[in-house]
């Protein structure tokens, strides 16, 4: 359980500087912490049940349209969090798997280690 803490904030980082960018400052770590915790949950929720729903009639096509709904039902999360357009939703997403990147080159160099660990390379 605190292993799923400190992942939760070490994640919400990201997303919290990527809405204060987008946002022009106007986020806080709260909203950052929500908006990961739930468009985590609203993602899994809508892949499972639409891969599951769909995947029945038309196969494996399914689980490609429950990746994207998915995504748009996170995206939908940061739109509400962060208070912002959709295009905005998006730049907080990009923007924070930009940061994540360059955090994870970061303690890769310092520590050796990635936490957490996205990237194949």
């Amino acid at each position: 359980m605190v292993g799923l803490a400190v992942l939760w904030v070490v994640v919400s980082v990201p997303v919290y500087f990527a809405g204060k960018l987008v946002k022009g400052g106007n986020a806080t770590f709260g909203d950052a912490m929500g908006a990961t915790l739930g468009g985590v949950v609203v993602y899994y929720v809508v892949y499972f049940l639409v891969a599951f729903a769909l995947g029945a009639v038309i196969g494996s096509p399914a689980v490609a349209i429950a990746l994207l709904l998915g995504f748009l039902g996170w995206l939908a999360v940061f739109r509400n969090a962060f208070d912002t357009s959709w295009l905005g939703a998006v730049g907080i997403a990009v923007l924070a798997w930009l940061i994540l990147l360059v955090l994870d080159v970061i303690l890769v160099g310092i520590f050796g280690v990635r936490f957490p660990d996205f990237y194949p390379f």
